[in-house]
């Protein structure tokens, strides 16, 4: 197995293949982890995915890992979809990186990521059509509900958020261009996994599954491209049944020829 650090323009990352794959065109999946996590935390997944003959490329997200500032971890959390929408800009810098490389092949670029990781896969499926397969661990589809849900948790505990009513309006507004409940008709039956524990108190279980059942009807042609693996006594932390599955469904799915 082969682990290169390395930077592609502002984001640093690990660069994760077999060495026998390192210089080929395999199939690639863009990996992203959770909040206040790092791209090292999620090596299994990558270590996984590469002895199924994939290519992994784990960024660091914007103030996480090499990319950490001197803030708070309250600073940090009101600056979540900042976050978020800051990563939904570099993997499209990502993916063209990995073309200019010669690693990226179209039709075999895969997109996973757990917890924020997995939020910000879900709307990055809502803006590029060129990923072809996705793996959502603890992830929610509903920005503007999630959003609205974390402000309430905040000013509950007192905090008075630093924005005016109409910047509250405004950031709503960019978060539903990217709000796959939305959006639904963008999926077009890309296979899509989710993993999720019931007893999650931080994502929360229920508005997820909500939306898989919603999409359930645009892949009755085809089934198999969707699956909601759920457990009835995890919490917030994928077990190691729920890594494995996610880590066949990418590498089965990358490694066929997709005809949409």
């Amino acid at each position: 197995m082969r682990v290169e650090r390395e930077q592609w323009g502002k984001i640093p990352l690990l660069h994760v293949a077999t060495e026998e794959n390192f210089e080929k065109q395999v199939p690639v999946v863009f990996f992203l982890h959770g909040h206040t996590s790092a791209k090292e935390h999620n090596l299994h997944y990558a270590y996984n995915l590469a002895e199924k003959g994939l290519r992994v490329i784990l960024p660091d997200a914007l103030l996480h890992g090499e990319r950490s500032e001197e803030i708070d971890d309250v600073q940090i959390t009101l600056r979540f979809w900042e976050i978020v929408l800051t990563s939904l800009e570099e993997l499209k810098e990502l993916k063209e990186e990995a073309v200019e490389r010669g690693f990226a092949t179209e039709g075999k670029i895969g997109v996973a990521g757990t917890s924020m990781g997995g939020i910000t896969t879900l709307g990055a499926l809502k803006l590029y059509p060129w990923i072809d397969v996705a793996a959502v661990m603890m992830g929610a589809p509903g920005y503007v509900q999630l959003a609205k849900a974390q402000i309430k948790q905040y000013e509950s505990k007192g905090f008075t958020l630093p924005m005016t009513a109409e910047e509250r309006e405004k950031i709503f507004a960019t978060l539903e261009y990217v709000d796959l409940t939305k959006h639904q008709q963008t999926l077009k039956q890309r296979p899509l996994f989710f993993w999720h524990g019931e007893q999650d108190l931080t994502v929360p279980f229920a508005p997820t599954h909500n939306f898989y059942e919603a999409i359930r009807a645009d892949y009755q042609e085809v089934p198999n491209r969707l699956h909601f693996m759920r457990e009835a006594n995890a919490g917030h932390a994928v077990s190691r049944e729920g890594m494995l599955a996610s880590v066949d469904w990418l590498a089965d799915h990358l490694n066929v020829s997709m005809k949409f």
